[in-house]
């Protein structure tokens, strides 16, 4: 499968959950291509947010895929109720899960994509053995728990190291990023490797619209291709 464009992935963490139904469908017109969910327990990460039903909510105002990433403890609890829920992709942490293999074709069979997250402080090796099960690997480029925050710039090491191990596949597996991507940002981490980019508040801002933002992200890859 060729990758034609970089593809980018409003998170709705970032978004007003008052008028949420209208700024998905705005994501939708200005041509995103995924719709990231981040679901936090309190207890992985030291937040809350949300949980299947705003996941169901999102898959029904929109015809865009969602990408839910589950930044929970034993996340194998909860794999059917988010795909049942409308979720394209789910992607797990390699952290909280002892049973990787395991959980990995769970969500296969439960029919949904599957990816595989790390945090900043995770080894790209780890994930040598299950990659070629994987759709995507999902790369944490801060701390996971809260948006708004900083790219920490020694992810960006590990992006090459991971678009290497992607290539020496031969397969199609997403190589996404999450944390800190913005208009300064955004063309480093694809000049690192990754294809995905998950964006949070540089486009779910009062600043200026979501159409205006994407635009902006746009023009700033426009010289940019997938790996």
């Amino acid at each position: 499968m060729l990758k034609e464009r970089i593809r980018i992935a409003p998170s709705i963490l970032a978004a007003d959950f008052t008028r949420l139904g209208e700024q998905l469908q705005a994501c939708e017109a200005a041509g995103a291509d995924w719709i990231h969910v981040d679901v936090m327990d309190g207890r992985f990460v030291p937040n809350i947010t949300m949980g299947p039903m705003v996941t169901a909510a999102a898959h029904r105002a929109t015809s865009i895929p969602l990408d839910v990433h589950l930044m929970i403890v034993e996340p194998d609890h909860m794999l059917e109720a988010f795909a049942k829920a409308g979720a394209k992709r789910i992607n797990v942490h390699w952290e909280t899960c002892p049973h990787l293999d395991r959980t990995i074709r769970a969500i296969k069979a439960l029919g949904c994509d599957v990816g595989v997250a790390i945090n900043p402080h995770t080894p790209a090796a780890l994930l040598s053995e299950v990659l070629p099960l994987l759709d995507a690997v999902l790369v944490m480029t801060v701390n996971p728990g809260f948006g708004g925050q900083e790219l920490i710039t020694g992810t960006l090491n590990k992006i090459r190291q991971l678009r290497a191990m992607i290539s020496a596949t031969g397969q199609a597996i997403d190589l996404e990023v999450d944390g800190g991507v913005n208009l300064e940002t955004a063309a480093t981490v694809v000049e690192a490797g990754a294809d995905v980019l998950v964006v949070g508040s540089a486009l779910f801002t009062e600043r200026y619209s979501v159409a205006t933002g994407m635009q902006q992200l746009r023009s700033v890859l426009a010289n940019k291709k997938p790996v």
